[in-house]
């Protein structure tokens, strides 16, 4: 007779390093693209609109790098 263990979680491929590394690359991605819709976000406002939100042209590098 066979036995078939069915108790232990499923591990992904490579004992489940290769899917950390995708999700691990899918996360950084999505980091990446946040940063970039938040820095042509602000880049396409006027310097009056960035003043209104007490920003200046300066701060989009350093507010998009925080997204990252």
């Amino acid at each position: 007779m066979a036995a078939f263990d069915t108790s232990r979680p499923a591990r992904g491929f490579f004992g489940g390093r290769l899917s950390s590394l995708v999700a691990s690359a899918v996360a950084m991605f999505v980091a990446w693209n946040d940063a970039r819709v938040t820095r042509n976000a602000l880049a396409r406002l006027s310097d009056r609109e960035l003043d209104d939100i007490g920003l200046c042209r300066g701060d989009i590098e350093a507010i998009s790098a925080r997204t990252r």
